[in-house]
């Protein structure tokens, strides 16, 4: 059953703004659509596993934590299923704003918040069953995608956010804009730069052996990041040498 938005308005309410004596702004209720879209796709990857596994969930870039913390509580808790959460930020006034906020969640869910970023190989679980990244910027994105690869995480939903000059396959991207002629107009450049990047991190993922779909979690009036990355470890090997032919095309084409 998909979470509701008014209730994660009431805890992003209760846990960070009516702690601070405001209440929810515009911008706060189209964040908690886009919580309450991904809290949902948690629900249903969760409902995939056998119900007496111990699911872990790591919450990427997490901000101040408002997947992994509502996770728990709106997710985990309610199934009555044995999961772990940690989530991980390197901005410490937001992994600090995470942990004030835990302390007011009240849930029998382990929960951790981590201070580091998601490039720290020791910031991330041995054994992972859903990794989450709501609006990880730039190359964060991609480091969320490797790092989900290496330690074999079951399940990746991913949304990225910006697509800065930081990002690898953004930079090759570019290059072949040149060498095909795309106008410098900046609206017609930056939709063929961040095909190209979409497309790279696809592709990317289903090489190592990722069933991936693409889908609008939420209108583009809530965001204009509005695409989510809905990636589950399958290892077929023949859509994992397809995917990496096309792979090779791309690279080879944006290089």
């Amino acid at each position: 059953m998909p979470i509701s938005i008014q209730e994660v308005e009431f805890w992003l309410d209760r846990l960070f703004i009516a702690a601070d004596g405001a209440g929810l702004r515009k911008e706060d209720r189209k964040k908690a659509q886009e919580v309450a879209a991904v809290l949902s796709e948690v629900e249903r990857e969760a409902g995939r596993f056998s119900k007496r596994a111990s699911l872990v969930l790591v919450d990427a870039a997490a901000g101040k934590s408002y997947v992994g913390l509502l996770s728990a509580k709106l997710v985990f808790e309610p199934s009555g299923r044995q999961a772990t959460v940690i989530t991980i930020e390197k901005d410490s006034r937001r992994a600090d704003a995470s942990r004030r906020a835990l302390a007011l969640l009240d849930t029998g869910i382990s929960v951790e918040c981590r201070t580091a970023g998601v490039e720290t190989d020791s910031a991330w679980p041995e054994r992972i069953s859903i990794v989450t990244a709501l609006h990880a910027c730039g190359s964060a994105a991609d480091a969320i995608i490797d790092r989900s690869v290496s330690v074999g995480a079951r399940v990746l939903l991913a949304a990225p956010c910006c697509t800065s000059k930081a990002v690898a396959a953004a930079a090759r991207a570019r290059d072949r804009a040149d060498e095909l002629g795309i106008p410098r107009h900046a609206p017609v450049r930056r939709r063929f730069i961040q095909v190209m990047v979409d497309a790279e991190r696809t592709w990317r993922l289903e090489a190592a052996g990722y069933e991936t779909e693409v889908v609008e979690f939420v209108a583009p009036s809530v965001t204009p990041h509005n695409l989510l990355w809905r990636a589950r470890l399958v290892r077929e090997p023949r859509r994992s040498e397809a995917a990496q032919r096309a792979l090779a095309r791309i690279s080879h084409q944006v290089s």
